[in-house]
């Protein structure tokens, strides 16, 4: 996630920063994943989105 904010302006490198230290949204994350569910993490700027996405070992997307 760091590689990413790198590389955004300031503005748009927010969201990411703050899920970085966003210890609830960890814990929602972690819920998904052991409950089988992938989780889905989108940024953007002004010409790219990057998704990123998870998935439990052995789930199909």
């Amino acid at each position: 996630m760091q590689h990413i904010t790198d590389q955004l302006d300031a503005a748009y490198a927010q969201p990411g920063l703050h899920w970085l230290t966003d210890e609830a949204e960890h814990e929602r994350a972690l819920a998904y994943l052991t409950s089988g569910t992938g989780y889905q993490l989108t940024l953007y700027d002004e010409s790219t989105r990057y998704v990123l996405l998870t998935y439990p070992a052995g789930a199909t997307a």
